[in-house]
């Protein structure tokens, strides 16, 4: 909550992608939106959105999915690596799974190029809450496959993973599955009665007992092991 009196942060977002005529539709969009969003700056090569990862500090990064025939699924893994930034793919093609693989490597949506002007907007605030922007047929099919990929244990004898979960975390993982998984940091931290620097810590050591990745992973994982119902 802002404190009356106090400047509005505005979202920091990244542009990456390679039609120029894109870029400045794009630029005008969030200028438009301001002062809720602004324009860290723009790239059109790897290279480039790379080096404004840590000169810029963008809190979203809007990511084309091809960069002059390139997949930029090659650097998903380093926006994540070199920075806190979340990440909303902009795609014109229909490639199924190609999205659904952005997905699985950590980007927290995924949106059309021909998407209206609004839903962009909308689409970069709810990844800068922490959702996940996806259509519900869509994130149906990618937890069907994050279920499948998990695979079986290597011990059927074995205690599970969750088995290692203090009380508190226990809790942490309810109040995810409560809240479907895709309601912000801040208030899932409301929830929980706690600071969201505390969750942020208590969520990175889950993550590293259960080997999941991100909420996304946790959200599956608790669902397919009833953990939301304990």
């Amino acid at each position: 909550m802002t404190c009356m009196g106090a400047e509005v942060q505005s979202i920091r977002v990244l542009l990456v992608d390679d039609h120029p005529t894109m870029l400045w539709g794009l630029e005008r969009l969030i200028e438009g939106a301001s002062p809720r969003m602004t324009v860290a700056g723009t790239a059109s090569t790897f290279e480039d959105a790379q080096a404004w990862l840590v000169a810029l500090v963008p809190d979203v990064v809007v990511l084309d999915m091809d960069l002059g025939g390139r997949s930029s699924l090659e650097l998903l893994p380093v926006i994540l690596e070199r920075s806190g930034a979340r990440v909303l793919v902009l795609t014109g093609g229909r490639d199924q799974a190609l999205l659904d693989q952005a997905m699985l490597l950590g980007a927290r949506g995924v949106l059309n190029k021909s998407a209206p002007a609004q839903q962009v907007l909308d689409a970069i605030e709810a990844v800068h809450r922490g959702e996940v922007w996806l259509d519900g047929k869509d994130l149906g099919r990618v937890f069907s496959q994050l279920v499948q990929g998990r695979g079986a244990p290597h011990n059927e004898h074995a205690a599970p993973d969750h088995a290692r979960l203090t009380a508190r975390e226990r809790r942490i993982v309810g109040c995810v599955v409560e809240q479907s998984g895709g309601t912000s940091s801040a208030a899932l931290a409301d929830c929980l009665c706690i600071a969201e620097h505390t969750l942020r810590n208590h969520l990175s050591t889950i993550y590293q007992k259960l080997g999941v990745r991100n909420r996304l992973e946790l959200y599956v994982y608790a669902v397919k092991h009833k953990l939301g119902s304990q």
